[in-house]
Parts: C-alpha cells; structure tokens; sequence
C-alpha cells in the first residue's frame, strides 16, 4: 500500500502521469457542439492509461460521471434537455453516413472502463437513449492496454471518430494530438522507450508539437545531485 501511494504521490493530478513526463505544457483545449457526457467506471479514475479523464481536459465543456453498481446513476441525471441522446457501443445499430444529425441537437454518452466493465455498464444504461455503433477502420493508436480481441479502439478515439462523423475537424484534430501526446509520454514513462519512438515516427499529428517532445526528453538531474 505504501509503495502504491508513493507511486500516485509522484504522479501530476491533471494528466495523470509521472511527474518527469507531465505534459500538461503542451496541453490543448478545444469546443464542439456535441453534448459529451463520460459514464466512467469507479475503477478507472486511478488509472493512468485511462482516455476517458483526457476527455474533459481537452473539452472542457464535458461532463464525467462516476458509475457504481452499488450507486447507479440514473438518466434524469444526465440526460440534456432538447438532444437526442446517443449511447456509444459496439452493440449499437451502426451509423450510416445519411445518419448524421446536426451536432447541436445530440447528447453523446461514453462508457468508459474494461471491456467487460463497459459491458456491465451497458445493460444499466440501455434504455437510455440510442445505443449507436461507430464504423471505425485501421488499428487502435493506444497501445497501453493489451486487446484481446482486433477492430477494439479507447474511449477517447471513440469520440474522435465521433467527432470528425459530425464535421468537427478542429475539435477532431487537437482531440486526437493530445491523445497520442499521452500515449507517447505513457510510453516513456513506462520505460518503452524503443515503442515510444516507433510510435512517434507513425504519428500523422503530433508534429505541431515536436519542440515540446524534445524538450520533454531532455534528461533530467537526479535527485540530490550535486550542483
């Protein structure tokens, strides 16, 4: 337990990440029409990896609600006035491209936890709203969880295809660098550090931001070194 709040202790409370790879310098805002509400599983607050805590870092205007079984939330909580209200899922009728209302008459609700903590979370929220599925092709650019099974993307590039379905290209493109800015940075801090460069070498958005990565990995003094 001591080891474990230690570890938390050295760890910056906005991004989450160790304090000698915090990114929140580089960090990016952005608007969108879209009503985003995150359901996050009580379990993910604490982990490091988890997209859904970026969410509202990179959208201020979203909301996160913590889900537990033993304190179920229920859809007056978070249901907006005047939006349809999308559920996000796999299990979801798949969008078509007609499909696509305007983005200032939708709620979207993400579900954001496991695999299999989603699918708990999934038949208590169902009747919700429309649960929708996302075509989504190419692989997963997260990297920090290990997939059981292919065509599996995180909460956060979940929403971005969201967002670029709905024509949001600003708010699609810093969604996505700062979510790849935390892989990488994740990557580092993890000490995978030949990962961390082949992803940053496939990286399509994180050149804006490559001053701020060469600064980041400028070695740091140890602790208690001598001046």
């Amino acid at each position: 337990m001591r080891r474990l709040v230690q570890s938390f202790s050295t760890r910056c409370p906005a991004c989450r990440l160790q304090a000698r790879w915090c990114v929140c310098a580089a960090a990016e805002t952005a608007a969108c029409g879209l009503e985003v509400d995150v359901l996050m599983h009580h379990r993910e607050v604490y982990r490091p990896s988890s997209t859904g805590n970026l969410i509202p870092r990179i959208l201020p205007a979203a909301r996160l609600h913590l889900w537990r079984r033993e304190r179920r939330l229920g859809a007056a909580e978070v249901r907006q006035p005047g939006r349809e209200l999308w559920l996000l899922h796999p299990q979801g009728a798949t969008l078509a491209a007609e499909a696509w209302p305007p983005p200032e008459t939708v709620q979207i609700v993400l579900l954001d936890g496991s695999w299999r903590e989603a699918s708990a979370m999934v038949r208590e929220v169902v009747g919700w709203g429309r649960l929708v599925n996302l075509p989504m092709d190419g692989a997963s650019r997260f990297g920090l969880r290990a997939q059981t099974e292919a065509g599996r993307f995180s909460t956060i590039e979940a929403l971005a295809a969201l967002l670029a379905g709905f024509g949001l290209r600003a708010a699609h493109e810093v969604l996505v660098r700062q979510f790849e800015l935390h892989v990488y940075a994740s990557l580092r801090s993890r000490g995978r550090k030949d990962e961390a460069a082949a992803y940053l070498a496939t990286s399509r958005v994180l050149a804006p931001l490559a001053p701020f990565i060469a600064q980041l990995e400028v070695p740091r003094p140890q602790a208690g070194s001598g001046g």
